[in-house]
């Protein structure tokens, strides 16, 4: 398993790169594209598909990739151990230039993700460095964050990282963190109740995976989501989250999330 991470990790900071590449090129095309479902498909999706995917298909484990083919449940139901990829999370927020898109990488084991790796490419303006946030469920569960600098060794990255999580819930409002792109009707009600609860309620929103980050390192408290999200979206985030100590249940049963399904839908969710 820390091979398996280590290499997870590898490949999402080389999947970072090439999208930096890209994002940080003022005269690049990001050759925007519309899919089937009319969400926006560009040439960093392209890219950091094909690096990770080059780097995992040796491991022998087959990836799910949103970027790749998405075999029959039929062919996808006899894998006990997957990886579910999204090269680029975020899409949107990447053509805003805003800064907050991911790279995402799970290792999922007969429906549980066991393994999660989300790096934030672009720098924040605080510390003009990208971020880094990953965690496992074995040998026991652990999940750190990283700043990542340019070039920095993969090494000393590591052994700077921080467990998570970095900040105690304490001597704060009651964070609710929230979509910056997709706050539903619905999700809008379940924070309007929150609030009887938690009078001191303050909303924070954020794009991409970043969301289920911001719970895990104990910046915010819950993250629910009561609009359409896919495996990818999540599974990374949800195997740190698991990994930090926190839950991501299905909103309505209260049951986990579980992935590689027949329908690659996630149900509405909530993080805490």
């Amino acid at each position: 398993m820390t091979a398996l991470l280590s290499l997870a990790i590898h490949a999402a900071l080389d999947a970072g790169g090439d999208i930096m590449a890209i994002y940080d090129d003022p005269a690049a095309d990001f050759g925007i594209e519309r899919k089937a479902d009319n969400s926006p498909l560009t040439r960093a999706d392209k890219a950091a598909h094909a690096r990770i995917t080059s780097l995992l298909e040796p491991t022998g484990i087959p990836v799910l990739s949103e970027e790749g083919a998405h075999l029959p449940f039929e062919v996808r139901r006899t894998w006990q151990r997957l990886w579910i990829v999204d090269p680029l999370d975020g899409t949107k927020e990447f053509i805003k230039r805003n800064g907050e898109f991911t790279v995402n990488i799970a290792l999922v084991e007969n429906g549980t993700p066991v393994l999660g790796v989300i790096y934030k490419p672009a720098p924040d303006q605080e510390n003009e460095a990208g971020a880094l946030f990953f965690g496992s469920l074995r040998p026991e569960p652990h999940a750190w964050k990283a700043i990542v600098h340019e070039k920095e060794d993969l090494t000393n990255l590591l052994k700077d990282a921080q467990p998570l999580p970095v900040l105690p819930a304490t001597n704060r409002p009651y964070i609710c963190v929230a979509s910056r792109s997709h706050l539903s009707p619905e999700t809008e009600t379940f924070i309007d109740e929150l609030r009887k609860e938690h009078p001191d309620l303050q909303l924070s929103s954020s794009g991409s995976s970043l969301k289920i980050c911001l719970v895990a390192e104990g910046k915010a408290d819950i993250y629910p989501r009561f609009a359409p999200t896919m495996e990818w979206d999540t599974a990374a985030g949800h195997a740190i989250a698991l990994a930090a100590g926190h839950s991501m249940v299905d909103a309505q049963t209260g049951k986990p999330l579980t992935y590689n399904k027949a329908d690659l839908h996630n149900p509405w969710f909530i993080v805490q």
